[in-house]
């Protein structure tokens, strides 16, 4: 008979995991080009978590110099999440949440670099598998979502740099304190970029003015997308994996990408504007994402509340 605090467990982290595949709907339908969008989800965020005692409190007690290295992986944040609904307001959600599934393999390759891990071959042969799921995916989409699978590319290499100096951080301080030092520190870059980006980026899916206020249904969105899916998985997510084995935990979060692109289809119907070619390609990112985690969890039995800190910290797009 199966343990009752595991089982609530497992149906708490699929939830999280369902509302973070929810991100990439929310940023489909905020009319918001990329820009104001992040920067309103990130200012939010921020906001809610400055009325936490505990936030306050975990910053007094992080040295200077910490604090400045999560400000940069904060930056990093930042452009990735720029990107990411970029990626969505010039492409689709689909295609944006299959191009973040690129970033697992890619990060088996990246982290021995920047960790000084011991480099392993299979780490390779799986970046390798991912290659023709990409070729796909490209060939599977309209040749005018072709910029967003280039912006979607980025995002993923994005997430392949900030998580992993998160990984090698990720003791250094309380994740409401991170989460909150890292969400500051994007909305400022957001804030400087702001006058800028249309300058480098003559696109009017990334660039739109901070300070006018959303639409009512914007607003409604985005308060589900700060809150319901950041912040409210966020805090499940670090209680469901008390009770979770690493191995579990790692192989429910990797399903977040699949049920983006089921939602997408249910509710935005983009299917209809996307090929076979597109899902087998999907299929082949997807299979070397498990095969990826299925040999990291057993080489390295780590504890679950790592594997779920690691994702908080990305705050899951």
């Amino acid at each position: 008979m199966s343990n009752p605090a595991t089982t609530r467990a497992l149906w708490q982290i699929h939830l999280c995991v369902v509302l973070w595949g929810f991100t990439a709907i929310l940023g489909k339908l905020i009319s918001l080009p990329a820009l104001p969008l992040v920067w309103w989800r990130m200012l939010t965020v921020v906001a809610v978590l400055a009325l936490l005692p505990r936030v306050w409190r975990g910053l007094r007690a992080m040295p200077a110099r910490t604090r400045w290295a999560y400000a940069g992986i904060g930056a990093l944040v930042a452009l990735h999440w720029l990107t990411f609904y970029g990626a969505i307001k010039l492409s689709n959600a689909s295609v944006a949440a299959t191009c973040i599934a690129f970033a697992t393999p890619v990060t088996a390759l990246v982290e021995p670099m920047l960790t000084g891990q011991r480099f392993q071959l299979r780490n390779l042969l799986l970046g390798l598998v991912s290659l023709p799921g990409i070729w796909l995916v490209v060939g599977g989409v309209p040749a005018g979502m072709h910029a967003g699978v280039a912006v979607g590319v980025a995002s993923a290499l994005l997430v392949t740099l900030f998580g992993t100096l998160n990984k090698r951080m990720v003791n250094a301080g309380d994740p409401l304190t991170v989460t909150a030092l890292e969400l500051g520190a994007g909305t400022l870059l957001l804030t400087l970029l702001a006058p800028l980006l249309p300058l480098v980026i003559a696109s009017d899916a990334f660039s739109g003015p901070l300070l006018v206020l959303p639409s009512a249904q914007d607003t409604l969105w985005l308060l589900a997308l700060s809150l319901a899916c950041t912040l409210l998985p966020f805090a499940l997510c670090l209680v469901a994996l008390r009770h979770l084995s690493a191995f579990t935990a790692q192989l429910s979060l990797n399903l977040e990408p699949v049920y983006a692109v089921v939602l997408a289809a249910i509710l935005l119907g983009e299917q209809q504007e996307l090929s076979a070619r597109f899902y087998l390609g999907v299929a082949i990112i997807l299979g070397a994402v498990f095969a990826q985690g299925l040999l990291a969890s057993r080489d390295k039995p780590a504890d679950a509340r790592q594997a779920g800190v690691d994702e908080a910290h990305r705050i899951a797009d």
